[in-house]
């Protein structure tokens, strides 16, 4: 019987996961605490509540020098803290003058970097801190959408790519699995499944981009994933993972939970 293995949120998008016990599934298809900051371009046309896609934010799809930083967010005390190494670069709350200092903290380590998305962009200056550090909104999808795998796959990927070990964390999903073949979980497109006590539609596989490339400890892009997910497996679309929505009410997820195909 497959299980849970590991569950993750992305408190501001693009940086440190939170490794979680149990996380919340809301009943619109985010997960509570996920994605709920976002560091967006000066020049984007979207309100600060307004959900917009990755290419409007600094992310590691443009910036993969973010994989080196360390982020802890309070997510009662609503207060930020960004670190290099074991250098805090930024610690303040998320008020007026601290949302400030603190995208003017990141603008200056992302300008340091060979690839960023602002040194030949003066228009996408100053850098916004969006969201109000509760609300789920800047996931890469509209819809939000919670992320899967599974391990058997990831390990497929490693193996393909020359050698074991690759991270998941990579990929970025919300949930990873253990106890299937490795791209079974592609065959649930179009089906529920159950995790735990929540059910949930499965709606698309996950598209690939250039995220994945970066090294989650390093910020290097040091992995052909795309490539290899195409020219390996056959993909006309780099794939990794599976998007859902819950097919009813939200509920509590945990590490250990089984996952079972509802039809």
């Amino acid at each position: 019987m497959p299980r849970v293995v590991a569950l993750y949120r992305y408190p501001v998008k693009g940086f440190t996961p939170e490794a979680c016990d149990v996380v919340e599934v809301l009943d619109q298809g985010r997960i509570a605490g996920d994605r709920v900051l976002g560091f967006r371009f000066a020049n984007s046309g979207a309100q600060e509540a307004a959900w917009s896609k990755k290419h409007e934010f600094v992310a590691l799809v443009n910036t993969p020098g973010l994989a080196r930083l360390r982020l802890r967010f309070d997510h009662r005390a609503l207060r930020l803290r960004i670190c290099l190494e074991d250098a805090v670069l930024v610690e303040a709350a998320l008020d007026g003058q601290g949302r400030q200092l603190i995208a003017a903290a990141l603008e200056s380590y992302v300008l340091t970097l060979d690839e960023n998305p602002l040194a030949s962009h003066p228009e996408r200056l100053p850098l916004r801190l969006v969201g109000d550090g509760v609300t789920p909104r800047y996931q890469d999808n509209e819809a939000g959408q919670i992320t899967l795998h599974s391990r058997a796959s990831l390990a497929a990927v490693g193996h393909a790519l020359g050698g074991d070990g690759l991270s998941e964390l990579r990929f970025r999903s919300n949930i990873a699995i253990d106890g299937l073949d490795a791209w079974e979980e592609q065959s649930w497109i179009e089906r529920r499944i159950r995790i735990g006590r929540v059910d949930f539609e499965v709606v698309a596989p996950k598209t690939r981009c250039l995220a994945t490339h970066a090294n989650p400890d390093t910020g290097e892009r040091d992995l052909p994933i795309l490539k290899t997910l195409t020219g390996a497996f056959g993909q006309k679309k780099p794939t990794f993972a599976i998007a859902m929505l819950p097919s009813a009410a939200g509920g509590r997820i945990q590490v250990g939970d089984k996952v079972s195909l509802l039809d």
